[in-house]
């Protein structure tokens, strides 16, 4: 889902860009007014490395091209949207110097569908399904924040004119709602894991 330089208009760039900024403004807002920030601030740096291994590696899929996953779903659920964002684009920033994966100019497209749309998703339809069951909640959140992050990129593409719907609804929506099925339950095991062992992180103030 790593977006390339070179095939977004640069307008457009610019507008994804105010986006990102905006965001990371008001992360560091708010996070200024929460408690624990030294907690909050390892876990976000665990985070962001798990999630540039996590991203980074490929794995065989049955639609015969290399799945990654995407980790952000579990650090919105955990440490709330704002702070999913923050991980989604310093792991594209990393990825990109370490890994040459993305973009510079369109890390901005690409932090709004990995960072922005899939945390705020996962993050909203987390809390308006865990109230019925909280392994339902954190399955159909991941579910549903990278379905919302996927339509996003395809958006993004249709909007720049690199490609066409036929196209992308049969390559990039099924494979990547496989992908959000296995991770969805990856996250239930974990979340399920974590609060069982340490639930003090999962008391931390959302973000």
């Amino acid at each position: 889902m790593h977006l390339p330089d070179g095939i977004i208009p640069l307008w457009q760039v610019a507008v994804y860009w105010i986006i990102v900024l905006f965001t990371l403004v008001l992360y560091f807002f708010k996070a200024s007014k929460s408690q624990k920030n030294d907690k909050r601030l390892i876990l976000t740096a665990l985070f962001a490395a798990g999630s540039v291994v996590a991203s980074s590696i490929s794995i065989p899929s049955p639609f015969g091209v290399p799945m990654h996953f995407f980790l952000i779903p579990l650090v919105a659920i955990i440490l709330g949207p704002l702070s999913g964002f923050l991980v989604a684009f310093l792991c594209l920033i990393i990825q990109f110097f370490l890994l040459g994966m993305g973009g510079i100019t369109t890390l901005g497209g690409n932090a709004l569908a990995m960072g922005l749309v899939l945390s705020l998703s996962t993050y909203m339809f987390y809390k308006l399904t865990s109230d019925l069951d909280e392994r339902l909640g954190i399955f159909a959140g991941t579910v549903m924040g990278i379905v919302m992050a996927t339509i996003t990129q395809v958006a993004i593409l249709l909007f720049a004119e690199v490609a066409i719907l036929e196209m992308l609804m049969t390559t990039l929506i099924p494979f990547y709602l496989f992908i959000a099925v296995i991770e969805g339950a990856a996250n239930v095991f974990i979340i399920s894991s974590i609060s069982k062992v340490k639930p003090e992180i999962l008391k931390l103030d959302k973000i």
